[in-house]
């Protein structure tokens, strides 16, 4: 009878302290699943936080302003994971950062679980991340296609010197840089993010090969506006020709002057014949609505871009919307064309035996066939002209 009265005893103790201590059993497992949720979270806004410096540094290389960085950044966070009720902080060079860096910090309030037993207080996840780009070199010469064989092309019996700056194709193709026959190509390196088929006439004057699997540069010039033709058309016939619209092209002869300012192509092809003489210093010719150009080799253009302004260093522009149009720049060896020439969406055959002044002429095409005696690429700031860096991105922190 009183061992029957001990055991009793006994396990009502037992079970008095296990029900004492089940609460605390329990709320101590689910604070650690708690734990491991959070963590989970906190992982997931790391990615987010990662691909936001990531994409901000890849913005800031391409030289954009600090709302474009910290837009592209927060965009980026958001398509990876970042909530809409998180707070996202970009910082760029001018805002904090290191040179050539972008930091992201994204922060977010977790509601708690079993935690709210013992704290009322806002679970608050905070992470960040940071990523540099390093410029191995400028390009003079960007291929934008990101599968065209021979997305740089140097061609036929040409003889081109590239002076500090690079060729650069973010084409993956084994041949996205290509020198064939006997074009000589004189380049301290060349830079392709597939692969890249040299002849003996390529001349790396600062890397012993090639550097391939290159990281793609992102457009430099995306941020440029393009505008929407308007206004009446005019005649592109007489020697003084002024800012505006042109529709159906403009057909140059003889003796021109472009005066400053910046001309519409509304569709067409900007011609001019053998005989044209073209001169015209703070120009922007801008191709819309499937607008090309196509120069004889026998004409001489010697024009400029503006170097101050919404287009400063812009020689020419092409429609981003049209990929169906190909453009031949070509023109005699006293021609001199200064500036940008950009046709993100279209192909640019650049045949003349000529460059701009102080050889300052950079070509960003969709892809770029060179066939001339050329020497292009100095410091060309005073030209209105910005650099366009080649290199990697990488997370630093």
């Amino acid at each position: 009878m009183a061992k029957t009265r001990w055991y009793s005893d006994v396990m009502g103790n037992v079970a008095i302290v296990t029900a004492l201590c089940l609460p605390m059993v329990v709320g101590g497992a689910g604070y650690g699943v708690e734990i491991g949720y959070d963590y989970y979270e906190q992982v997931k806004l790391q990615q987010a936080a990662d691909a936001a410096a990531f994409g901000g540094a890849l913005e800031l290389r391409r030289g954009s302003s600090d709302t474009a960085v910290v837009a592209a950044g927060t965009s980026i966070a958001q398509q990876n994971g970042s909530l809409g009720s998180d707070t996202v902080t970009i910082q760029t060079p001018s805002s904090g950062a290191a040179a050539n860096t972008v930091t992201s910090t994204l922060s977010r309030n977790e509601a708690r679980i079993f935690s709210a037993l013992f704290t009322n207080a806002p679970l608050v996840i905070r992470v960040n991340a940071t990523a540099q780009f390093t410029t191995a070199a400028n390009a003079c010469v960007l291929a934008l296609d990101p599968s065209a064989s021979n997305g740089v092309n140097f061609s036929g019996n040409t003889t081109s010197t590239f002076n500090n700056c690079v060729v650069m194709s973010d084409s993956i193709a084994a041949s996205a840089v290509n020198v064939q026959g006997s074009a000589q190509m004189y380049v301290p390196c060349a830079y392709a993010v597939g692969g890249a088929t040299l002849t003996s006439g390529a001349h790396l004057t600062g890397c012993a090969a090639a550097q391939t699997g290159m990281g793609p540069v992102g457009d430099p010039y995306a941020s440029t506006p393009i505008p929407v033709a308007s206004g009446p058309c005019l005649s592109s016939n007489g020697g003084s020709l002024s800012p505006g619209r042109y529709c159906g092209g403009m057909s140059l002869k003889n003796h021109v002057t472009l005066q400053p300012g910046v001309y519409l192509i509304d569709g067409g092809t900007l011609s001019a014949n053998a005989n044209a003489d073209v001169s015209g210093v703070g120009v922007t010719l801008i191709f819309l609505n499937s607008a090309s150009i196509s120069l004889n080799g026998n004409s001489t253009f010697n024009i400029s871009a503006p170097t101050t302004g919404t287009y400063a260093g812009f020689l020419m522009i092409g429609d981003r919307t049209n990929t169906n149009v190909s453009n031949t720049i070509n023109g005699t060896a006293t021609s001199s064309m200064t500036g940008n020439i950009y046709f993100p969406a279209q192909d640019v055959s650049y045949l003349g035996n000529f460059t701009g002044s102080n050889g300052c002429t950079h070509i960003v095409a969709r892809t770029v066939q060179w066939t001339g005696n050329t020497t292009v690429g100095v410091d060309c700031s005073a030209y209105g002209m910005q650099t366009i860096p080649v290199g990697g991105v990488a997370l630093v922190g």
